[in-house]
């Protein structure tokens, strides 16, 4: 039976056009609507498989503020058992306080799921100072998940192809999108998620905060605009820059 924690961030959704805070210490989502990333939704899913697959738990946790509920109802509606919502702005929280915070939750838990990085702040950083914290091994950046007996297989793609990792429980990874495809809510999933008590608690410690100066957008990508011709007289252009092109051939 394995007890999985997995940790998940209420995040703008980053589908629409990204629109930073004044202070440009945050993305702001007003227009833009909220979600959890897809890293973390990739890593909601292994946990309950693995829940399921062990005969044990999936417990979901974030800290944030109290609209960060809808997010831990989300990962209720697809088989998470258990919520625990440690509730402070997350903005004043570096990856260090964190990690801090999970790790007052998670000595109780086998395994420790969390995305790969935050998907407003891409802080790369929570699931190694964790590890640290916590004193147990830890696994970046993959895309799969398995617990056999007193062993979590990891497995992801690497720089020479694919790779294995196994690491004795308890452990920590971070998981990447693209393994697993996450399951959407039902309606009976998501009237059964409004009934399970979220577990509310209060930061551990005061924050130190995140160290960074100021996000930034990278600039828009230039686009060029060449006019072939018109009508007929077109076709040769068209004909010559597909073969610059390499779609047809000579």
């Amino acid at each position: 039976m394995t007890s999985v924690l997995v940790c998940i961030k209420r995040v703008v959704d980053s589908s629409s056009e990204v629109v930073l805070t004044d202070d440009g210490q945050a993305v702001d989502g007003r227009f833009a609507g909220f979600t959890m990333s897809t890293h973390e939704e990739c890593a909601v899913e292994l946990a309950v498989q693995v829940a399921a697959a062990t005969g044990g738990t999936a417990t979901v946790l974030t800290l944030g503020d109290a609209d960060a509920t809808e997010q831990l109802r989300s990962a209720l509606a697809v088989g998470c058992t258990a919520a625990v919502h440690i509730v402070a702005d997350s903005q004043t929280f570096g990856p260090a306080d964190v990690a801090r915070e999970i790790a007052a939750v998670a000595a109780d838990h086998d395994l420790v799921l969390l995305g790969n990085d935050a998907a407003d702040s891409g802080d790369f950083q929570v699931g190694i100072r964790l590890a640290y914290e916590l004193g147990r091994p830890v696994v970046n950046g993959v895309t799969n998940v398995v617990v056999e007996g007193d062993t979590v297989v990891a497995r992801g793609a690497g720089p020479d192809g694919h790779e294995t990792y196994r690491v004795p429980l308890p452990a920590v990874v971070t998981i990447l999108e693209g393994g697993v495809e996450p399951r959407y809510p039902t309606v009976p999933g998501r009237m059964k998620a409004k009934k399970i008590a979220i577990d509310e608690r209060a930061p551990s410690a005061e924050p130190v905060g995140p160290a960074r100066v100021r996000l930034l957008l990278p600039p828009p990508a230039p686009s060029n605009v060449q006019i072939l011709g018109k009508g007929a007289d077109a076709a040769p252009a068209v004909v010559d820059l597909l073969e610059q092109l390499g779609v047809l051939a000579r």
